[in-house]
């Protein structure tokens, strides 16, 4: 049984991004895909195939490189953990990287990018930055 599956999605992009490959296949659930689908709008990865192997359901996520394979996504890091979980208030969503980089906050509206919950003025737990 996996304690944390969303930092085991953030390890399986890491790796992939680390070693250049163009896809990465990860089981899916609904908490997953929100994630994934913030990376795409923030224009992290390609795109997002969804699949059925059997009964489990995954998707194909493609990931995104620069010129000469340079990677886009510099980095991923998981804030808010099963063993401590990290809340923002609506004024203090943190900014990553003076906000060149993206938190993904878990908010009563569902995920949403940091930027967006600013904008709503809606806090949350902070899930994850990528930059």
């Amino acid at each position: 049984m996996m304690t944390d599956p969303i930092a085991d999605l953030l390890t399986r992009i890491r790796n992939a991004n680390d070693a250049r490959h163009t896809t990465v296949e990860v089981p899916s659930s609904r908490v997953k895909k929100a994630v994934v689908d913030i990376l795409l709008q923030e224009g992290y990865i390609k795109a997002v195939d969804e699949y059925k192997v059997g009964i489990v359901p995954m998707m194909k996520i493609t990931l995104k490189y620069g010129e000469g394979k340079e990677k886009v996504i510099k980095g991923l890091r998981r804030i808010s953990k099963p063993g401590l979980r990290v809340y923002c208030k609506s004024d203090e969503v943190p900014k990553v990287l003076n906000g060149l980089g993206t938190a993904v906050i878990s908010t009563s509206k569902g995920m949403i990018a940091d930027k967006e919950a600013r904008s709503q003025g809606l806090g949350g737990e902070v899930i994850c930055y990528i930059w």
